[in-house]
């Protein structure tokens, strides 16, 4: 039998068997591409190389078809950003390799990526995964922790940002409508109902969006809007450092009585991940409750050591006030706190970023929730 009555007859088994699933693939076309190792897709299609299709079995060959169709509905093909292809690859497929085989859904073909372990320590996403993948990888997942290879090649979407974004509210569409289909013939199983509510209302990862927004500080040209304070005082009007060079950071710590353990010791970690991944020039660490009860700074080469003090109401402008007052210019400032309050005092000519625990409403800044770990 050729390879396009195969992947016909895949489609109907998936239809049949688990139509969640078969109904995505029932929409997506597919076609032959010899030029491609085994099997890709870019969200609008999928390709299928013949020959590493012809030594799978019709199980196996059901478990491609729908593995396929999981990266776009996933949205793998939107995330990546300025990730590395091959290691987000890598990280998409311990997702979706765990997610079909636990749903019983056709045989993982030899060799794919599936690993307990690493999908749950890292709960399950991809970006986590991809974060806690080594930079060692050379295209064979060689230093990735395991053996095995990607299943297939992950193309990002075509088209405009604008043109993306539409790709993006259609699956959402397709996903919802395809639930709805599979929840009426009751095969609709809870953990593929949890899923969709997920891709249909996804959570952000905190420290996803701490990484971009660090990042964005350092790739944020703000050369002359700052003068380099070093040279002012010689009468020269100099560009502050900028570029590949990410400057001061502050981290301001709400040490309130209603800010637990759990959560400094969260942020700790993540504060010590952005000096290592960023190396900023200094590290300020402001403790504060309704005023600021320790302040901490760390060069390049020190060792962090995050502990709380302090303990009572809160209020924000005196980190501000802190940091005017002892002449210390941030490239941004991160906030770990509920936000519950309302002293917060005036914007400063820096971007802020509250990492909030319970309150997700800020007059000025961006405000991402923490999720417990």
């Amino acid at each position: 039998m050729d390879l396009m009555k195969r992947l016909s007859k895949a489609k109907t088994a998936l239809i049949l068997e688990h139509p969640f699933i078969g109904s995505i693939a029932l929409n997506m076309p597919m076609s032959i591409d010899n030029n491609i190792p085994t099997a890709a897709t870019n969200g609008k299609r999928v390709l299928f190389n013949e020959e590493f299709c012809g030594n799978l079995n019709d199980e196996e060959l059901k478990f491609l078809v729908a593995h396929e169709c999981m990266h776009p509905m996933l949205e793998h093909i939107f995330r990546r950003g300025e990730r590395d292809a091959y290691k987000w690859n890598v990280a998409g497929d311990y997702v979706i390799n765990k997610l079909l085989t636990d749903e019983g859904i056709g045989k993982m073909p030899e060799g794919g990526l599936l690993d307990d372990d690493i999908y749950n320590q890292h709960g399950g996403t991809s970006e986590a995964i991809y974060a806690s993948l080594p930079e060692d990888g050379d295209g064979n997942n060689q230093g990735y922790g395991g053996a095995g290879q990607p299943l297939d090649q992950i193309e990002d979407a075509d088209g405009s940002p604008a043109e993306k974004a539409q790709q993006q509210a259609e699956w959402k569409v397709k996903v919802a409508q395809a639930a709805q289909s599979a929840k009426m013939m009751g095969k609709l199983s809870a953990n593929i109902e949890r899923l969709v509510g997920e891709i249909l209302q996804p959570k952000v990862d905190w420290r996803d969006v701490l990484q971009r927004f660090v990042t964005k500080c350092k790739d944020d040209e703000r050369s002359w809007a700052r003068p380099n304070r070093r040279f002012i005082s010689q009468g020269l009007y100099l560009p502050s450092a900028s570029g590949e060079t990410l400057g001061e950071l502050v981290f301001a710590v709400d040490c309130s009585g209603s800010i637990g353990q759990d959560e400094i010791n969260q942020f700790a970690s993540e504060i010590t991940t952005v000096k290592d991944d960023h190396n900023p020039t200094k590290i300020h660490v402001v403790y504060f409750d309704s005023s600021v009860s320790h302040y901490e700074s760390y060069e390049r080469e020190d060792e962090l050591d995050i502990k709380p003090h302090g303990g009572g109401g809160t209020a924000f402008s005196p980190v501000f006030d802190y940091l005017e007052e002892h002449d210390i210019e941030p490239v941004a400032c991160v906030f770990l706190t509920d936000l519950y309050c309302n002293d917060f005092g005036d914007a400063p000519d820096y971007p802020v970023l509250w990492v909030s625990t319970h309150a997700d409403q800020a007059p000025f800044g961006e405000v991402v929730m923490m999720e417990a770990a």
